[in-house]
């Protein structure tokens, strides 16, 4: 019995022992970055707008944890593709990100026929941020609700000129959804990010546009732009006086801006792996939350997966608009 007892208790040593071991083997994950020279993230937007703000967010809060600089650089254009590309040419070493958003990474599978890259090429890090996009109007058209804007559009002969701040983007969709739905004629004034489009509408060169909180938020609170709708299901803390399209009769009106970040598929595993678990470090920073928070978003964080099936689902759910409604860009 006493021979069994200690045969059983160097049994249980032995598998404690293995444990110990197996954890101080467990590789670190942070030294699978691939450090030594600078990281980079992509914005596929101007200066000034969600995907530039963003980028330069986590681009020094990333570079402060990592003690690596992490720059920000900019390519607008063609609805983001641009900026997607330019990260595909780079190394596939996980020091090139991208700051990904619904058109180029689920949309513009649909609406471009001739996308030069596919869904294949890229790999999710992480989901960044989500927050409502905003229905906005120039503060001196007489309009101050979504029916005012119908009747005013409905009294132009020539209709609206209806502000988009990136081909493809969530405000564009959701822009179109919104004439879709109210019958509003209008052209699509189509920039290279949110900030010169805000800055034509703020001059009265467009009548109004569907963006993101986080660009148009100052604007509002400065009584520059006239927010007239929310296009989430529930109002934004941000703009508590107004209403959402769903409140408005807009049953199926949930449109949400996203942002995440990706990198090329060709990168190892373990560094999208390292990468995901210093970024969720970076969304947990109480500074970096309560940033996005004070913009109008929420920080979302998780792991590639997660995003990964957010993503796949935003993909489908958007050409099913697309294909509905006859959404075409040019």
């Amino acid at each position: 019995m006493k021979r069994r007892h200690l045969l059983a208790s160097a049994a249980a040593l032995a598998v404690f022992g293995a444990h110990v071991t197996a954890g101080a083997q467990t590789p670190d994950v942070h030294a699978q970055l691939p450090m030594g020279k600078p990281f980079k993230i992509i914005a596929p937007g101007a200066p000034g707008g969600i995907l530039d703000l963003t980028s330069r967010l986590v681009a020094k809060t990333l570079g402060e944890r990592i003690k690596q600089p992490v720059i920000v650089e900019n390519h607008a254009g063609a609805g983001g593709t641009i900026g997607i590309q330019n990260m595909l040419r780079a190394d596939p070493d996980g020091r090139t990100l991208v700051m990904g958003s619904l058109g180029p990474n689920a949309a513009n599978y649909e609406l471009q026929s001739k996308l030069p890259y596919a869904y294949q090429d890229l790999s999710a890090v992480i989901h960044v941020l989500s927050m409502p996009d905003v229905v906005v109007v120039n503060p001196k058209l007489p309009v101050k609700s979504v029916e005012e804007l119908k009747k005013y559009a409905a009294s132009q002969a020539q209709g609206l000129a209806m502000a988009v701040s990136t081909s493809g983007s969530s405000g564009h969709l959701a822009g179109a959804l919104l004439n879709q739905r109210t019958g509003i004629k209008a052209v699509d004034v189509i920039y290279k990010g949110a900030a010169p489009a805000l800055t034509d509408l703020v001059a009265g060169q467009v009548d109004y546009m569907v963006d993101n909180l986080i660009t148009t938020l100052p604007l509002a609170r400065g009584g520059k732009v006239r927010p007239i709708a929310v296009t989430t299901k529930e109002r934004s803390p941000e703009l508590p006086d107004v209403p959402t399209m769903v409140e408005l009769g807009y049953p199926d009106f949930d449109v949400t801006v996203w942002l995440g970040l990706f990198v090329s598929s060709k990168t190892p595993k373990a560094v999208v792996t390292a990468l995901n678990a210093e970024l969720n470090k970076v969304l947990a920073d109480p500074e970096v939350r309560k940033t996005i928070a004070l913009q109008g978003g929420s920080a979302v964080g998780g792991s590639p997966e997660d995003f990964e099936r957010f993503v796949l689902a935003e993909k489908s759910r958007w050409a099913e608009v697309i294909k509905r409604g006859n959404i075409k860009v040019d």
